[in-house]
């Protein structure tokens, strides 16, 4: 799952986080990797039975449907996807006495573990929430002339990788010319060295991780990295910091001393962002905002990269009007009627998100979600939340 997938999930969470049931009737089911679904099936079909127990004929009426509902979504898998598959449902109507059951279906980031059954008035969503906390993946490397540990660390836990020894001698000095010969000699194993920690760094840490720390003693680790041998991964150089140690303690202190560089190395990116989009709107250069002129602009292929706020509570929906009026509309309350004013009736919505990603595959165009944590994404919030900066200028 990619970085937008992750947000999305976040986003997900968010909402079914705010959804209460009137009685235990929110039902959550965790299904685990490789789990069969024809138990889950079974346990269904169990559910459905005893629930025929329960005295309130309100409750057991949507309890029911919500379990058919689960049912009949279960049958468009053929076996459980590769890690595992999390769906939440129920009536969560606001109203007293109406009934709105709703389905989400979800094939989290990381496999699940466990098989939850769970009915109540609100949601399961700590083990997603988990998931969302531990995504992110980070390389370490601790190192000097002596030995380099090469690390991951994944949410807290930190795994070591490789663990290499040099044989690069200590610095004393001679007299006269076997002093200077001394010093090329070491400046070669130096360069070896520099070399064999790069090509176990790039061929050990995935390319998918979010950045890279750099630690250890003395400048020793800044020249390596200015000797090139991380190659592309030296790119994703995030952070370089002072430690005392080049073993496996030594990358708990990196990450330790390093945790400012791991918590910005997302918002550094989208503050680049939001400032390369802002100086473009104030020179009347490549960049649109609003939705209307970002859609125009995406659909004539001009959008390079679409910038959506996190924080956007936007709907995409196909609605209907009793004047004749059937269309489809961006909205942010309950949809008006573009010809009469009239409030509309919403056939189907789905969020804006998904709506302009959709789009945005035609294109090749980036989707990039801003978070309104930072100075820059709030900036872009109040602007309305939709921009984007443009291939050419429209």
């Amino acid at each position: 799952m990619d970085e937008t997938g992750l947000v999305k999930l976040k986003r997900l969470v968010e909402k079914l986080e705010k959804k209460r049931g009137r009685h235990t009737e929110l039902i959550s089911l965790y299904i685990p990797a490789g789990f069969p679904l024809n138990e889950i099936t079974a346990l269904i079909a169990q559910e459905i039975s005893l629930t025929q127990n329960v005295k309130s004929k309100t409750v057991r009426k949507n309890v029911t449907d919500a379990l058919t509902k689960i049912q009949q979504h279960l049958k468009l898998y053929r076996k459980t996807p590769e890690n595992g598959l999390v769906i939440f449902c129920g009536n969560v109507s606001e109203e007293e006495g109406k009934t709105d059951i709703k389905l989400w279906a979800v094939e989290p980031p990381e496999p699940i573990t466990v098989k939850i059954y769970w009915c109540d008035q609100r949601f399961e969503l700590e083990p997603l929430k988990q998931q969302l906390k531990e995504r992110d993946l980070y390389g370490l490397i601790v190192m000097d002339t002596k030995e380099a540990t090469i690390g991951l660390l994944k949410g807290k836990a930190i795994t070591v990788l490789k663990h290499l020894y040099s044989l690069v001698p200590g610095k004393f000095r001679k007299g006269g010319q076997s002093a200077q010969r001394f010093q090329r000699v070491r400046e070669g194993l130096v360069n070896d060295w520099f070399k064999k920690i790069g090509e176990v760094a790039v061929s050990s840490i995935p390319e998918d991780v979010k950045g890279v720390l750099l630690g250890g003693p003395g400048v020793v680790k800044e020249h390596f990295l200015k000797s090139g041998h991380l190659k592309e991964l030296g790119k994703k150089v995030i952070g370089v910091v002072d430690t005392g140690d080049t073993s496996e303690s030594g990358l708990e202190e990196l990450v330790e001393k390093g945790s400012e560089f791991l918590k910005e190395s997302r918002a550094v990116r989208e503050k680049a962002l939001c400032r390369k989009f802002f100086e473009e709107l104030a020179r009347d250069g490549k960049a649109v905002y609003g939705i209307r002129e970002v859609l125009r602009a995406l659909e004539s292929g001009a959008v390079e990269t679409l910038l959506i706020s996190e924080a956007l509570n936007w709907r995409y929906s196909e609605v209907s009007c009793s004047c004749g009026y059937h269309g489809r509309l961006f909205h942010r309350k309950a949809p008006k009627c573009p010809v009469c004013g009239s409030e509309a009736k919403v056939v189907w919505d789905m969020d804006v998100v998904d709506a302009l990603e959709e789009i945005s595959k035609h294109y090749a165009t980036e989707v990039v979600l801003i978070s309104s944590e930072t100075r820059e994404g709030e900036q872009f919030l109040n602007l309305g939340g939709i921009g984007a900066l443009l291939r050419w200028k429209n």
